[in-house]
């Protein structure tokens, strides 16, 4: 099974959301089912087979979560993010500002949804292959 430090050492090739989805298959061919990842601080709980659980510590001071979510804006950030546009910390400031709490990866599916603080679901994207 997949440790927190093997995960550590496969996100450390990201650089931009322009990786992610070389990032997604390296950690897919791992054991990893799905992820969800808190944008508060940065912390990522990685599921597997058996109810394998690998968790990644806070990354980085807390950050505030708007209440109202923005999903006009939180797409344009994203869609900078994955232009290459923004590096991983400012994603997150992004997604804080836009009031985004998680987002979760599915490999079985290859999608990532992102949620508001009231567990609503803004946005759901397939992960290219």
């Amino acid at each position: 099974m997949f440790t927190a430090d093997q995960i550590k050492e496969a996100h450390s090739k990201v650089k931009s959301g322009a990786d992610f989805p070389s990032y997604i298959r390296e950690i897919k061919t791992m054991g990893v089912t799905h992820y969800e990842s808190y944008v508060s601080d940065g912390h990522i709980d990685y599921h597997g087979v058996n109810n394998h659980t690998a968790k990644v510590p806070a990354k980085y001071e807390p950050l505030n979560i708007a209440a109202n979510p923005d999903p006009e804006q939180f797409k344009a950030d994203l869609k900078a993010h994955q232009q290459g546009k923004t590096d991983y910390p400012a994603f997150c400031k992004d997604c804080a500002k836009s009031g985004i709490e998680k987002w979760v990866v599915s490999m079985a599916q290859m999608t990532c949804t992102y949620f508001d603080k009231a567990g609503n679901e803004l946005l759901t994207e397939q992960i290219p292959q």
